[in-house]
């Protein structure tokens, strides 16, 4: 046996020094994951002994050193220049032919395992300190694709020991302290015909919150250099892990996002580049490069190495991976595993940081949001790194670019923010941003055209998965709470709950102490994501061509607008189900009024001027009538499917604005005849109570719905006569208005006489001091909150103690501090 070569299944994670992070995981898989159905490309390893071999024999580690020694990483020139020389060394470099010979012969045995002379490899190297569960190193060396001929195989092996001494690679161990030699080994790997398929990356969690329960898969046509690097915006796909493994039936896929794939990289058959890059034809560019099945084949994959690592390393050891689609065998690959970086060496678990921005300015671009953090700075554009003197960049500025590679990593190092026209939440720029704490949008298409130099402006990525760049240097806040140290709210009959607008935001919102969501609105979702009105759907075929057209743009990727409506519907209900699983999720049924309706595409051909929208068809109202009755089976096939498909038992549906006894029937069978059934499946219903007939009759309505929801804010209007939007009326009233508290007071009576859990949602619990102390009184069951007054209000609650029970049954509170 060679003390130089070794074969991929005779290693693993007891030889990294020996191997490489990169290797020893490959080896790993392949000796322990292939009976789960998991396949790793075959190959052999150059071992660091090798590597020392080489470097010996050529006389290179002191000489190497002395210029190490004498480099500045932070004078961008300097390092250039003895980079370059480095690498130059290493190149020029012999291997001896001792090496040369086992490697040649190595290469034949593989060659010949898959029937050929001299099969295409690609040569990858891996860092004896890469890949690593405490340091990434990500990007840090090189790996080239599409390599074949012993000659061809040789230069290559020289070019990764090389990689070892990039600008980037120096800069990154001296970042991170890194003092101890570090060595390299190669992997040359049998190639996955991705080219004429697909590849990408994917993650054991949320790349961004660090949410543990999903698997995050981005993806595109051909080679995956295009996703790693950043050079498209790729599909993503993100899996729900708990369903999936509760119930192989499940198809627990609870998002997709279509990117921008108008070019791949493919082999070069012409040339003497060995890839290429090519234009996708236009007929896949706006398809999803997996399907539902391959998406879930691959989640599980992702699983079965994350608990692999666990076991491993005796702890919890999310993973990044690189997979490959074989175009030619439709086989899925997994060509590299590593323990991911950022959110498992987090030692503050517990702090909770939120961003607001205090001020509104010009957007100028948006893109993909990294983190939820905010930047500001003076734009830098960069074109070329080799453009640009040291002293152009200066601590704080913005980069701006088309995408970032490991050699913008100094300049990322020293940035504000960093903006990128390509990439997705996987690709370098958003791996090392997030790595080096940095605020980055990337994915933005345009922003090296509309964005000039030397402006100021504020990057923010607060307000969900789109980052937006705004002029002007704009004021924010930051908080940070430390969740151990909030005080418990057992002591308390009332929980509180979640108002959710934005299912972008909500698994940054799942660690919050909250007892699940008390509201999420279906008509947020229906705005943000779909902007189309469902009868423009519904009557596809016999709209005007303009509004049909415009409907089919945005329906790319999914079979039918139907079906895009019902998806981008279960899509937005399903993150937060997953966020919260298995706590309750209270989803709304949208409630529109007659002119938000008009707004979406095509509602201008379905929606009547009403003079007071507010009181009119809304809600229930719609559900069953003709007008509307189609439309409303698309929201009831889209919880069904989150319910019954994806495995998200926990959401509950609410009915708004309803206003007869009649009218609650009505619509219970509505939804009885689209497949949702009350009881069926466990399934709850509520009711929002917001209608002073709600409260007046809720002794009848509690015989039809499993939970009571107050709307204060309409309520408080409806009871009172106000219209919220007449800011002369404002000082008429609030929900501590007596007669609107007797109305809470009477249904909170009504639903515990019949059992019906009764809840509040709104600001006014956290905005009145004294509505919230009424309300702990009364023992509502639930407070649902927006989330940044969660903090605020579970310290206010917590120092709320409990004396004995009197005589009529209720608590006496006393509010030691408000």
């Amino acid at each position: 046996m060679s003390v130089y070569l070794k074969w991929l299944n005779e290693t693993g994670l007891n030889e990294l020094e020996l191997v490489g992070g990169k290797n020893a995981s490959l080896g790993e898989m392949l000796r322990n994951l292939s009976i789960l159905n998991i396949n790793v490309p075959f190959g052999f390893i150059i071992t660091s002994h090798a590597y020392d071999y080489f470097m010996n024999t050529n006389n290179l580690y002191e000489e190497i050193q002395l210029i190490i020694n004498e480099t500045d990483t932070d004078n961008l020139a300097q390092l250039q220049k003895n980079g370059l020389k480095i690498r130059n060394l290493i190149i020029e470099g012999t291997i001896p032919p001792l090496l040369c010979d086992q490697i040649i012969n190595y290469y034949k045995e593989l060659s010949s395992k898959y029937g050929e002379i001299s099969t295409d490899v690609a040569v990858r190297s891996s860092g004896t300190a890469e890949d690593l569960p405490d340091a990434s190193f990500a990007g840090q060396q090189d790996t080239y694709l599409n390599v074949s001929g012993n000659d061809a195989i040789l230069k290559k092996i020289k070019d990764c020991f090389a990689s070892l001494y990039t600008d980037r690679a120096i800069c990154y161990r001296k970042t991170l302290g890194f003092t101890a030699p570090i060595k390299i080994s190669v992997c040359i790997q049998k190639m996955v015909r991705s080219d004429l398929g697909c590849s990408g990356v994917a993650f054991s969690l949320d790349p961004d919150s660090g949410f543990r329960d999903l698997v995050c898969i981005n993806g595109s046509w051909g080679l995956g250099e295009m996703v790693v690097s950043g050079q498209i915006k790729p599909d993503e796909f993100l899996v729900f892990k708990s369903t999936l493994n509760k119930n192989q039936n499940f198809n627990p896929i609870i998002d997709k996002h279509l990117g921008d794939k108008i070019n791949k990289m493919v082999y070069d058959t012409e040339g003497n580049n060995r890839t290429k890059i090519v234009t996708v034809d236009s007929s896949k560019q706006y398809c999803f490069c997996l399907d539902d099945r391959q998406i879930l084949q691959l989640a599980k994959c992702v699983i079965h190495i994350e608990s692999f690592y666990n076991e491993k390393y005796g702890r919890w050891c999310p993973v990044d991976i690189e997979w490959a689609l074989d175009g030619i065998t439709n086989e899925l690959y997994i060509v590299q595993a590593r323990p991911e970086t950022i959110h498992s060496r987090k030692s503050n678990e517990n702090k909770y940081i939120e961003y607001k921005l205090l001020e509104t300015g010009k957007e100028l671009c948006n893109g993909v949001a990294v983190g939820s953090s905010i930047g500001s700075g003076r734009i830098k554009i960069i074109t070329s790194l080799n453009t640009v003197e040291s002293n152009e960049f200066q601590e704080g500025d913005v980069l701006v670019t088309e995408y970032t590679d490991p050699t913008f990593e100094p300049l990322m190092k020293k940035a504000g923010a960093i903006i990128t026209d390509k990439g997705g939440r996987t690709s370098h720029a958003a791996i090392v941003s997030r790595e080096l704490g940095k605020t980055a949008i990337v994915g933005c298409g345009n922003a090296t055209e509309v964005l000039k130099n030397d402006v100021l402006i504020t990057a923010c990525c607060s307000n969900g998965e789109t980052g937006r760049v705004y002029e002007g240097n704009l004021k924010y806040e930051t908080s940070e709470y430390n969740l151990s140290e909030l005080p418990s709210l057992d002591h308390l009959h009332s929980k509180l709950m979640l108002n959710i607008g934005n299912p972008e935001c909500v698994f940054k919102h799942a660690y919050l102490p909250v007892s699940g969501v008390g509201l999420a609105r279906e008509e947020f979702i229906i705005a943000n994501t779909i902007g189309i009105h469902p009868n423009a759907i519904i009557n596809i075929n016999t709209i005007p061509q303009e509004i049909r057209s415009e409907i089919e743009k945005h329906s790319r990727g999914f079979n039918s607008p139907r079906e895009f409506y019902i998806k981008r519907l279960v899509y937005g209900i399903a993150r937060i189900g997953a966020a919260f699983y298995p706590k309750p999720v209270i989803v709304r049924f949208s409630d529109f009024k007659s002119n938000e309706y008009k707004d979406l595409l095509g509602g201008s051909l379905y929606e009547l001027n009403e003079e007071n929208p507010m009181l009119g068809f809304r809600g229930c109202s719609r559900y069953y009538s003709s007008e509307f009755k189609e439309s409303f089976q698309l929201e009831c096939e889209a919880i069904s499917y989150v319910r019954e498909i994806i495995g998200l038992t926990n959401v509950i549906v609410m009915l708004p604005f309803c206003r007869t006894i009649e009218e609650c029937k009505n619509t219970l069978e509505t939804m009885k005849d689209f497949g949702l059934e009350r009881g069926k499946n466990d399934l709850q219903v509520f009711l929002m109570c917001e209608i002073p007939s709600n409260v007046i009759l809720a002794d009848e309505f509690c015989k039809y719905v499993d939970g009571f929801s107050i709307g204060s804010n309409d309520l408080t209007q409806l009871c009172l006569g106000l219209d919220r939007d007449a800011g002369q009326l404002a000082h008429i009233g609030n929900e501590n208005n007596e007669a609107v508290k007797r109305m809470i007071s009477s249904a909170i009576r009504a639903c515990k006489k019949h059992g019906v859990k009764i809840g509040i949602c709104g600001q006014g619990p956290s905005d009145l001091p004294e509505f919230a102390r009424f309300l702990l009184e009364e023992e509502i069951d639930t407070i649902s909150l927006v989330p940044d007054s969660i903090f605020k209000t579970t310290v206010s609650f917590g120092n709320i103690q409990k004396r004995n029970r009197i005589n009529d049954g209720l608590i006496d509170p006393i509010i030691a501090r408000y």
